[in-house]
């Protein structure tokens, strides 16, 4: 399937959430920063909510929060969250197998696809969205 953009979403929308964490956000908040459709933005708080990251309160003053400190959410958390499959895209069908490279290519490939695959699960799982909120902070001050 490869990487899709819903990890970018979720990573944002959680590190604004955790910029705000003295309250909730609405959907249509959250959408604004990202200048997005709030529907989309929705879908993807739900996948979050599912996976236990943020939770919704209803009603006047709602919306969406962290359900646990942002030191506790990494990055890996937020891309299984909201991606499905794997991140490099393997062969569509079967290759040849009269053909030497044919024959050997898939197995040669998933060896190093999963390789990086495991890569990237490790440093994402070394981020956390506290870190990128800070992160945030330090260069608006550097900007301001």
């Amino acid at each position: 399937m490869g990487l899709s953009s819903r990890s970018a979403v979720a990573i944002h929308a959680l590190t604004l959430l955790a910029r705000w964490d003295d309250r909730s956000l609405t959907s249509a908040e959250i959408a604004e920063s990202l200048a997005s459709n709030a529907v989309l933005v929705r879908r993807i708080l739900g996948n979050l909510r599912d996976a236990d990251l943020v939770w919704a309160t209803e009603g006047r003053g709602g919306g969406w929060s962290l359900a646990r400190p942002a030191r506790e959410i990494t990055l890996y958390d937020a891309y299984t969250a909201v991606e499905e499959g794997p991140v490099l895209s393997r062969h569509a069908h079967p290759p040849s197998e009269a053909c030497e490279v044919g024959r050997n290519m898939q197995a040669l490939l998933e060896v190093e696809f999963r390789d990086a695959e495991r890569a990237m699960e490790e440093r994402l799982g070394k981020t956390t969205i506290a870190h990128l909120a800070r992160q945030v902070l330090a260069i608006e001050r550097a900007h301001a």
